[in-house]
């Protein structure tokens, strides 16, 4: 059974923000308001001692942790380190864990920013573009942008700490010109950028999809603006930036392994630990309808091996088994992988259904076979 890579730990579950779109606090989950707001040291040091186990028992290599929120920075950057510090001193001799901080950048000061960094954990920044005109539904609770804060501290991170610069997290918007939002993020001089579909399905689906038309016909706009990023970002001579969701999709097109939670067969390795220790799937899960990343389990009376063995957990990783029947008869199959798991969702039968993004993501994979075609035929000439 294969173990989990990336243990993504809720240090903080609470949010400086209160963005107009946010699936974790403004959907149908409300786990989240039980919860502590901030996560207490007794459960930091146990999901500590679970990550090593873990680890150890399978014999890993490398291990990926994320601390996470809410806003992981309200928890404070010397909390961020001393935690990233206990989970490496305890990991085995011979495995190396790469940590990440996802932060909306509002609160990244030099002080702040140089502390991550001297700790060895890079620095991932969630923005809706790089323009403030991009980000006017990321507010603060009193409505307030956050586009000031949010731009400063981006700028700070790429000017005084590049080494600690991890990327940018964008959501697709189609509303959005698709070339003046790459080239706003590209002035952010992140290393690489994630390009998520937000989270929608079948029974709440995202904007601009309609729940009832499937199949020939539907209308493709996330595919067309992702399509449209990617000549721009494939014509440009250069690699500007790392894409991620194309270099991806360009590997499973080539035979490749590649690992996404929006492309390909490769079973999902993230586990989370909330703020009070309970163990669960990942958040988009949240998306669908309340409590659908619970488990049950928790970091005190639980293993991750555990986990692993949760039901909900398996249909996550049981490849072609988990896709609709439509799915696997598509010739696409390897490549889109029946899509993001949490986009599957339809209330009258769970997930067994292909991806509420199914023509979009058609769209793009064959876009994409048809350029790598087109360059590769042109070296053969």
């Amino acid at each position: 059974m294969p173990a989990f890579g990336q243990f993504i730990v809720k240090v903080h579950g609470r949010c400086n923000l209160a963005c107009r779109y946010c699936y974790l606090y403004a959907g149908p989950d409300r786990t989240w308001r039980d919860r502590p707001a901030a996560a207490a040291p007794a459960v930091l040091d146990r999901t500590a001692h679970r990550i090593a186990e873990h680890v150890a028992a399978h014999g890993l290599r490398e291990a990926a942790l994320v601390l996470h929120g809410g806003e992981p920075l309200l928890a404070g950057a010397g909390r961020l380190a001393a935690f990233a510090g206990r989970v490496r001193a305890l990991a085995p001799a011979g495995c190396t864990v790469h940590t990440t901080v996802q932060t909306n950048a509002t609160l990244l000061t030099e002080a702040r920013t140089a502390t991550l960094a001297r700790h060895g954990i890079r620095i991932g920044i969630s923005l809706d573009g790089g323009l403030a005109a991009h980000n006017t539904q990321r507010t603060d609770h009193a409505g307030r942008p956050s586009w000031p804060a949010a731009s400063r501290g981006a700028r700070l991170l790429a000017d005084r700490h590049p080494d600690a610069y991890a990327g940018i997290l964008t959501v697709v918007d189609p509303r959005t010109d698709p070339v003046e939002m790459y080239e706003s993020l590209l002035a952010l001089r992140p290393p690489a950028l994630d390009l998520l579909l937000p989270h929608g399905n079948w029974t709440n689906p995202p904007p601009g999809l309609p729940r009832t038309v499937t199949g020939p016909g539907r209308p493709t706009p996330y595919g067309d603006w992702l399509t449209t990023v990617f000549d721009r970002w494939w014509r440009s001579g250069r690699r500007e930036t790392r894409i991620r969701l194309f270099e991806e999709c360009i590997a499973l097109l080539l035979g490749l392994p590649a690992a996404t939670e929006s492309l390909g067969l490769a079973p999902v390795d993230a586990i989370v630990v909330e703020t009070d220790g309970t163990i669960e799937q990942v958040d988009s899960l949240k998306s669908a309808y309340d409590t659908a990343a619970a488990t049950g389990l928790d970091v005190f009376r639980h293993t991750f091996d555990d986990a692993l063995r949760h039901p909900g957990v398996a249909a996550r990783r049981a490849g072609a088994d988990a896709l609709a029947a439509t799915c696997r008869a598509c010739p696409l199959l390897t490549v889109c992988g029946g899509g993001h798991y949490a986009h599957r969702y339809r209330a009258e039968n769970g997930f067994a259904n292909p991806s509420v993004y199914c023509a979009d993501l058609e769209r793009l994979v064959r876009h994409v076979a048809a350029r790598l075609s087109d360059a590769t035929a042109g070296e053969r000439r």
